[in-house]
């Protein structure tokens, strides 16, 4: 671990999310940090999923304060304090475990993430083929309709996989218990 920072430009690092760990030597937590900022941003601008934006506050608070609790830190607190990332993306979906479903699964998120896209660049150069404003604003909506619809199956699809678990486990459980 590098040693302790100037405070100065700890406090100008903390204001961008991520860049105030970086400059204290937390590489793999600034990076962490700055990579979900940006990709909030990438959500909610190109994707026009607004209501994502409600979190980047959240998380740049996290970060002024993290920079500014490492820097307050004991020498020997700071000394042992282990650079880590934000998530553990292995502990969320175990790549041993990685079935041919997930494969689908995460095929399907791409192309409909994908084919939005493509839908809105395709619709800005056939808006003025035809003036019909409310085809257009009915049009404008089905990348965030099926995005929606995609967050809410997948979540159900999240729902029941752990209640299917947690059913196993108590059959299990039963069994042992006979």
């Amino acid at each position: 671990m590098t040693k302790k920072r100037n405070g100065f430009f700890a406090l100008c690092f903390s204001l961008v999310p991520g860049a105030g760990e970086m400059y204290m030597g937390f590489m793999k937590q600034g990076v962490s940090i700055m990579s979900v900022f940006w990709i909030l941003i990438f959500l909610a601008a190109f994707l026009d999923i607004g209501p994502v934006l409600f979190i980047l506050p959240i998380l740049w608070c996290y970060s002024f304060f993290n920079v500014h609790n490492i820097r307050g830190m004991s020498d020997e607190e700071f000394y042992a304090l282990e650079d880590d990332y934000l998530f553990h993306l292995e502990r969320v979906l175990p790549m041993e475990k990685w079935s041919q479903k997930q494969n689908a699964i995460l095929a399907l998120v791409l192309i409909i993430i994908g084919a939005s896209m493509l839908w809105d660049y395709l619709m800005d150069y056939l808006r003025w083929l035809i003036p019909n404003d409310i085809y257009w604003s009915m049009m404008d909506d089905v990348p965030r309709v099926c995005i929606s619809l995609l967050l809410i199956f997948g979540g159900m699809y999240l729902i029941r996989g752990k209640k299917k678990e947690l059913e196993e486990k108590e059959e299990n459980g039963e069994e042992l218990m006979k």
